[in-house]
């Protein structure tokens, strides 16, 4: 190109970082001031003062320059219309849907959904949480069971719960578990990991046949089975029963509208896959799964459970139920690591059955039914041998040795069936199927149209193929919430009432310390929803998958050339799925070398719970090394427990940054001494946001992390879930990767073969928008903004840990122990007045109790920081009039927050101080404010009086109690 033409086109081309404009909040004016009050030249300056330098990136990642937003969706259109949306006929747990476009643009597509944190804070999360109520009121309505949760990450994994929930609570003593020859090939390569690390013997088998109750602690049965059959298991449950064993059945909850329940078969645990409740199949996911248990079961049942409390006038409120799950009560000895749900799944579902009631999706399941029988009758009088009888949606049909000819006619028609073997085929009805889908696959076993059409002028009406022992003879979903919106105006109203008494990202920043609650832009979440990305089964051939392929192997470069390492899964769908597959890794390469005795996992104190969980999970022992006054690793500590445990060392687990917001500087010497003695190091991915483009985990001595997408990436919270946690490893890790689970790939780790796949489209976008340089300034910016905030309240709050140049990496730790010792006002307190101001409170309590772990993230504007900042440096004023005597705490503001329209309106306001600063502190506009719904709740109250389903409406009766389950 010449001079003359580079000149012409100069100011015409998009410059190259307008997205990263967009996605950092300060500018660089900004930029600039805020240097100024954290003393620092130069941003470059900041980085050499924070990261050391033994593990400072110095060059480019090798991603190339950002694009612009029109050209990543160009780019993606491209991609996506090489995967190809074919009629899916697989099953196999994944089925067509229909998502009400009410939903779908109210929810899926709505950020005050999708951008909102874990329901933590519960007064800021009362639309989400009565959601999630809805959600499990569905859930035990349809199982006939006691309690459910609020949703786990697929069928699969809460399958391998269920199975450790039974061996937790079985009074048997026998080892073995059994497992239904007739359940997903995915979900039982899922349970054969997890059994393997804890000494769990998979039998499988047919009931009828191969069941020894004596033998095993429990059994999984799967309903309507993956063949399509309907057995009655009430004669193997009652023998089980006998041995003292506990039953769990895999159930499909469409099913269920018309099927007897699996708690009045007798089931212990059910568990399954709410997909079909609305949800696209999305390559496998996001999903919500779900478990519901006797209620003798409900306090060993992993997950999240939300309940109904009160708040301070004594009104109703939800909360999550028994928040200290397992895996932070028990740690090491925990049989189950979830800390997370699939939040946005189970809403969506939820309100799926909301919008359809009892009668709408009895009447879709059995219309599905109804296509079945004919489909079934049809083929029977065109000869062909089906071999399920009593069935649901599922045939399977023997094709005499010639699959592959019944599958290559049903490709040409535009269809996926389901090759079982070289002599059957599976068969799959949904909602989708219509009348000419029937018609075609006739044609698959017949291609003589006339002879088709002839038989179908013949076929008598069929009779309805549902075993009559087993047809649903009771009603379900009997609360008024299921018959109140069948309108779409009533449902989309409710849906908006609902999200008003939430606070999401959309209303105002969310400091959370290692949760990275940043820009989910709009670019990133569109293709989410495009058919070729969203309607394709994950067991779809390979060729109609051509376009997830690329994506996904460029996805896995970028990863790689982010994090240093040398091949990446994309399998795991949490952060917590990742721990589990990284360690399973390190498992793997230490019994290939004849070093199975290596089961020692080193873990500091200030941990999360889901590491010293999962490392239980795969078969190690957890030693806890102690961490020193600045919140770092004891070295000494470190070199004495490993010369304790050489022979036996395993791994150690570590977060990096800390998680006490630092830069470690001992980070080489850590890897080199675990190294020394022949582990591995696993470092946790959770504050990779402070080292894209400064450092790379891979390069400097780890060999194993997960990424959180749902952090760093950009896949948003979505109110609790879904997540996505990969895992990048070293060369020598690469062949213990998880294996494809349909294939019953040793160390599956998910039912799909690249978990939520759906929602892996928005990652990839961000970091091809970014390139290099963006994703740099991004992470320089994070670590900014948290500098920023911790010399802004530094003479407010101390801050508990600092780095060797007195900085902070990309969240700060502010102390307000001390403010307790002195007034009493706790850290609960603060949080809840935090509210007043329109804010989500930080991390609480964690790692360090009575302290907030702060992390701004680089999206947020200086503005918004300020903002943020005012509000605290206004509640200490008012801690301040607390520690002078002006008020004492119970008189205080900080105790009767948040402050809600009926303080506002209170006849009888009676307190220390006036309604204006209770109710609008500060430089709070009333135009604007954020009223919390309801006052702070009692959880004491909650946990004691457990209900975890909608309570009937009498309870919610002015004056009446919330009575306990």
């Amino acid at each position: 190109m010449s001079v003359t033409s580079t000149l012409l086109w100069r100011d015409s081309l998009p410059a190259a970082d307008a997205f990263c404009t967009r996605h950092v909040g300060p500018d660089d004016r900004d930029v600039a001031a805020m240097l100024g009050v954290i003393g620092a030249g130069s941003l470059d300056d900041l980085m050499e003062q924070t990261v050391p330098s033994a593990i400072r990136l110095r060059g480019d990642m090798g991603l190339g320059a950002g694009v612009s937003e029109p050209e990543v969706l160009r780019r993606l259109r491209a991609i996506a219309g090489r995967n190809r949306v074919m009629i899916s006929l697989i099953g196999q747990g994944y089925y067509g849907t229909v998502l009400p476009g009410v939903i779908q643009r109210n929810v899926l597509e709505n950020p005050a959904w999708y951008t909102a944190y874990t329901p933590y804070q519960p007064e800021i999360s009362q639309g989400r949480l009565e959601a999630l109520l809805n959600f499990q009121t569905l859930v035990t309505d349809l199982t006939g069971l006691d309690v459910a949760n609020a949703s786990l990450l697929d069928e699969a994994t809460a399958a391998a719960e269920a199975m450790a929930l039974a061996r937790r609570v079985a009074r048997s003593k026998a080892d073995g578990f059994f497992v239904d020859a007739d359940c997903h090939p995915q979900t039982l390569a899922v349970l054969r990991t997890r059994a393997e690390p804890m000494g769990w013997r998979i039998i499988v088998g047919d009931p009828d046949t191969d069941l020894d109750a004596d033998a095993v602690f429990g059994a999984l049965f799967q309903y309507p089975g993956t063949s399509g059959r309907i057995r009655d298991p009430r004669g193997w449950v009652e023998r089980l029963h006998a041995a003292q064993a506990v039953v769990a059945m895999a159930a499909d909850p469409l099913a269920l509208t018309v099927l007897e329940p699996p708690g009045t078969l007798g089931a212990d645990i059910a568990i399954g896959s709410m997909q079909r409740y609305g949800m696209p199949m999305g390559a496998g996911g996001p999903h919500a799964a779900y478990m519901a248990v006797r209620d003798a079961f409900k306090r060993n049942m992993p997950g999240r459970l939300v309940g109904v409390s009160i708040d301070s006038r004594s009104e109703p409120a939800y909360r999550l139920a028994l928040q200290t799950r397992e895996q932070h009560i028990r740690r090491e000895k925990a049989t189950s690591n979830i800390c997370t749900a699939q939040v946005l799944p189970a809403v969506i579902s939820s309100m799926y059955a909301v919008y359809h009631g009892p009668d709408g999706l009895t009447a879709i399941a059995r219309r599905i039914h109804r296509l079945t029988a004919i489909l079934a009758a049809g083929l029977r009088a065109l000869a062909v041998r089906v071999e399920t009888d009593a069935v649901f949606d599922t045939l399977t049909v023997a094709t005499g040795g010639e699959s592959t000819l019944v599958r290559d006619r049903a490709e040409a028609a535009g269809m996926n069936v389901r090759v079982v073997d070289a002599g059957r085929i599976g068969i799959s009805l949904d909602e989708t199927t219509t009348p000419d889908i029937v018609r075609a696959i006739w044609r698959c076993f017949c291609p003589d149209a006339q002879r088709v059409e002839e038989m179908e002028r013949t076929l008598a009406a069929p009779a309805d193929l549902l075993p009559p022992a087993l047809r649903r003879t009771g009603t379900f979903l009997t609360h008024p919430v299921f018959h109140a919106h069948r309108s779409e105006t009533d449902l989309l109203r409710y849906l908006r009432r609902l999200s008003d008494r939430d606070l999401a990202l959309d209303r105002s920043m969310i400091p959370l310390g290692s949760c990275t609650m940043k820009l989910n832009a709009t670019v990133e979440m569109m293709p989410v929803t495009w058919p070729e990305f969203c309607d394709i089964h994950p067991f779809a051939p390979a060729a109609q998958q051509a376009g997830y392929t690329e994506l996904f192997a460029d996805l896995e470069r970028m990863l790689r050339a982010i994090s240093g390492y040398d091949a990446v899964s994309l399998q795991p769908n949490s952060g917590a799925q990742g721990e589990y597959a990284g360690l399973l890794a390190i498992r793997g390469y230490h019994r290939a070398r004849g070093e199975a005795g290596r089961d020692v996992c080193l873990i500091p104190a200030s941990a999360h719970g889901t590491n010293p969980a999962s490392a239980q999970m795969a078969g190690m022992r957890v030693v806890v090394v102690a961490c020193d006054g600045q919140g770092n690793v004891d070295i000494a500590d470190l070199r004495a427990k490993i010369a304790r445990h050489a022979d036996r060392l395993a791994a150690i687990m570590i977060t990096y940054p800390s998680t006490h917001g630092v830069f470690e500087e001992s980070v080489v010497e850590i890897c080199d001494l675990v190294h020394a003695a022949g582990g591995q190091v696993y470092l946790d991915g959770a504050n990779m946001n402070a080292q894209v483009g400064l450092a790379r985990p891979g390069a400097f001595g780890a060999d194993v992390s997960h990424f959180n997408l749902h952090k760093t990436f950009c896949i948003p919270h979505g109110g609790g879930g879904p997540g996505m946690g990969p895992i990048g490893v070293g060369a020598h890790l690469a062949p213990f990767l998880p294996g494809r689970p349909e294939d019953g790939g040793v160390n599956a780790v998910s039912a799909a073969p690249f978990g939520s796949a759906a929602v892996l489209p928005i990652s990839w976008t961000y970091m091809v928008l970014m390139g290099d340089a963006g994703l740099r300034r991004a992470t320089e910016v994070a670590i900014l903004n948290s500098n920023y905030v911790a010399a802004r309240l530094a003479d407010h709050y101390p801050v508990l840990y600092r780095g060797a140049n007195g900085r902070v990496a990309h969240e700060c730790i502010i102390d307000l122990r001390p403010i307790k010792e002195a007034t009493g006002i706790t850290v609960d307190d603060i949080a809840k007045r935090l509210i007043d101001h329109g804010f989500h409170a930080p991390t609480v309590s964690f790692p360090v109790a009575g302290t907030f772990m702060i992390e701004p993230t680089e999206s947020e504007g200086r503005r918004e920081l300020d903002r943020f900042c005012d509000a605290m440096i206004a509640i200490r004023d008012e801690i301040r009039e607390v520690e002078g005597g002006v008020l004492t705490a119970e008189q205080s503001p900080l105790r009767h927050a948040p402050h809600t329209v009926r303080d506002l309106t209170d006849p009888a306001w009676e307190r220390a101080y006036d309604r204006q600063r209770g109710c609008l502190p500060g430089d709070v506009a009333a135009v604007s404010k954020y009223w919390s719904p309801v006052n702070r709740l009692d959880n004491a109250y909650g946990d004691r009086n457990l209900v975890c389903s909608c309570p009937d409406m009498a309870s919610y009766a002015e004056g009446a109690a919330v009575q306990p389950s």
